[in-house]
């Protein structure tokens, strides 16, 4: 049982790798096997197919969605919990990047994981707004409640959708942690014009942090 968890365990991690490398739709459970130096055969014991494959991919990521986005315990922590939250975004961005980069196509062709999705995100919105409202509970940020819903929204379709925004400003586009910390940054700034006079200068200290986390090219990118 071990070794067999070992190997499921090993086809998820080098699917990742090679579906980021050269896109989900490009690759094959004979290119995997090959990667892994095993028999097809062997892939096929511990799943049918490339959708069971990715079924198993997305598991994951809603695992780590539900363990890193969460709302502040207290008030004092709502800043922590922003700076948590924009890291598990950049993870979540460069560990599925191929998720993000091709989600209409692989959703379109597993229906049972665009249910999955969508139960899944409506989770995500909930907790997006929690880390709202707790940023406005400590007087992070001034927000009417009637539009904590609509930013929210606003600041999933920007993580969604930030690499395949990159992929059609420039189709050979590497997608590498500068990149990635670019998005970042554009959620961040979709808080900061509700920051609080009080609260700017910690916001300003964070959006340096990432800054500096990306590195010169970043420093020197219209943000």
């Amino acid at each position: 049982m071990e070794k067999k968890l070992r190997t499921k365990d090993r086809i998820l991690q080098a699917s990742i790798a090679l579906f980021n490398e050269v896109g989900e739709r490009q690759v094959t459970t004979n290119h995997i096997a090959a990667h892994l130096g095993i028999s097809p055969g062997n892939l096929y014991y511990h799943f049918r197919n490339k959708e069971d494959i990715v079924r198993q991919i997305f598991r994951e990521y809603a695992k780590l969605l539900d363990t890193r986005i969460k709302p502040p315990a207290h008030s004092s922590q709502a800043l922590d919990a922003l700076t948590d939250y924009l890291d598990a975004v950049f993870e979540l961005m460069w560990r599925f990047q191929f998720f993000y980069a091709n989600l209409p196509d692989i959703l379109a062709r597993d229906p049972a994981l665009q249910q999955d999705y969508l139960q899944v995100q409506q989770g995500v919105l909930g907790r997006v707004m929690s880390v709202i409202k707790a940023l406005k509970e400590a007087g992070v940020i001034k927000i009417n409640d009637s539009d904590i819903r609509d930013v929210a929204h606003n600041i999933k379709l920007l993580v969604t959708f930030w690499i395949s925004y990159l992929k059609t400003q420039a189709p050979d586009a590497v997608v590498n942690k500068a990149n990635l910390y670019r998005g970042v940054l554009k959620v961040l700034l979709l808080f900061k014009p509700y920051a609080t006079a009080d609260a700017l200068p910690d916001i300003n200290k964070l959006q340096q942090h990432y800054i500096e986390l990306a590195g010169s090219d970043l420093a020197a990118a219209d943000l």
